[in-house]
């Protein structure tokens, strides 16, 4: 069977959907509540266990399923945004994910649950269809400032979705928060099918092909390559420090509760603010030179919580100049490989999301053993060899990245080269 393509990103640029601001900003919300269902069950699993009588070790398995299932949809279902209409495809999966946390939310037992649970982590990426969706439907001299919004928006509901979960738990049972996001998330495909454009079709590609494809874009372009490396590098660097994180607030001499960890992570929320305006850096040219600032901001950052480690503010600051680094640095990194693989971008952002999975998944995984080995000084000395390594790597690639990245006519300097005066 074929599928006919929807993207407009070879439409003529006369007849491109104008990206407004009312649309850009549902679309950024509309990504950081997708998202948020994948971290609403992190901080519950206590209450869960307890309530469907199984340890808190067993129902942490749930966030695994979520993770894996999330890990499944990206692979076989972002891709079929390059063929198919997103003003369709975005809507039916935010229902599909409607309709699975309404099961989370009657799950009877735990068994339930899981398979809700699964299923919902499948759907919920519906989210990473709309990334390069606003990469299309902006034009080249805004680019970065709309994926710099609606990215914000993703990164944003990543902090809140945890921090949102544990208050409305606490308040009313840990299936109300299932119940209250598929009520959001209904609206939200009500919105998006209303709001987000039609792009015609204009070629037919089969599915096995389309999903061949994402390899074949990667070995296209050395830029692409080398992007995957550093947002690899960055993500898995991320997951290990949260997850180390909170292992430290939890102990002594902290011994803080769920909700106070879930609160320092609202401080994050400063790096998604910066986010927001980190794409007219691209725009603009600067996009190499930002993204290795990026790196050393994240190396001072890691280097003072290693020096530091039982003071809170230390923390705190260390917490706000690492999302100052990663999140803005996560900003260039998908409009860089949007700009340099305009015709594939679903699947681009595919690989992108893939390969920072699984890096975040090592991250996260390495934790337990360097705790058990070293505690916090143990698990950030490998961040900061990570973040030299991310720093090395930027620049050593940075001038061959330049090579696969095309020109613009409009602007005078290619929009990755760094600027002069003159």
């Amino acid at each position: 069977m074929s599928l006919h393509t929807a993207s407009a990103d070879t439409a003529p640029a006369t007849s491109r959907p104008a990206m407004s601001r009312a649309l850009t900003l549902l679309l950024a919300l509309t990504g950081g509540v997708a998202i948020g269902n994948l971290y609403w069950a992190q901080p519950l699993l206590k209450m869960i266990g307890d309530d469907l009588g199984v340890s808190s070790g067993t129902a942490g398995a749930l966030l695994t399923a979520t993770q894996l299932a999330y890990a499944a949809g990206i692979l076989l279902i972002v891709p079929l945004g390059d063929v198919l209409d997103r003003r369709q495809l975005i809507p039916a999966m935010l229902v599909c994910s409607s309709v699975a946390l309404v099961a989370c939310a009657l799950a009877p037992t735990f068994g339930t649950l899981m398979v809700a649970i699964t299923l919902l982590g499948v759907t919920t990426v519906a989210g990473q269809v709309i990334i390069p969706l606003a990469g299309d439907l902006a034009d080249d001299a805004t680019r970065g400032r709309v994926l710099g919004t609606v990215m914000a928006g993703f990164l944003s509901g990543t902090l809140v979705s945890r921090t949102l979960s544990g208050f409305v738990a606490d308040a009313a049972g840990w299936r109300a928060i299932f119940g209250a996001a598929a009520v959001a998330v209904l609206v939200l495909a009500a919105l998006t099918y209303r709001s987000i454009p039609s792009a015609p079709a204009r070629a037919r590609l089969r599915y096995p092909a389309l999903l061949a494809s994402i390899g074949a874009v990667v070995r296209q372009h050395r830029a692409v390559r080398w992007t995957l490396l550093l947002g690899a590098l960055q993500f898995g660097l991320f997951m290990m420090f949260w997850n180390a994180l909170t292992l430290l607030l939890t102990a002594p001499p902290f011994d803080y509760s769920v909700s106070a960890v879930g609160l320092f992570g609202l401080l994050g929320l400063v790096g998604a603010v910066a986010a927001t305006h980190t794409g007219r850096l691209h725009d603009r040219g600067w996009s190499l030179p930002a993204t290795g600032a990026g790196w050393a901001l994240a190396l001072l950052a890691l280097a003072l919580v290693d020096a530091v480690p039982h003071s809170a503010v230390v923390l705190g600051i260390g917490i706000l100049l690492l999302h100052l680094a990663i999140f803005p640095m996560n900003v260039l990194l998908g409009a860089r490989l949007f700009e340099v693989a305009s015709e594939s971008r679903s699947r681009v952002n595919t690989a992108f999301v893939t390969v920072n999975f699984v890096a975040g998944a090592i991250g996260s995984a390495v934790v337990g053993p360097l705790w058990s080995a070293g505690g916090w000084r143990a698990v950030t000395t490998v961040e900061i060899a990570v973040s030299v390594v991310g720093l090395a790597v930027w620049a050593v690639g940075r001038h061959a990245a330049l090579l696969d990245q095309p020109r613009r006519t409009h602007r005078r300097t290619d929009s990755l080269a760094v600027p002069t005066n003159g």
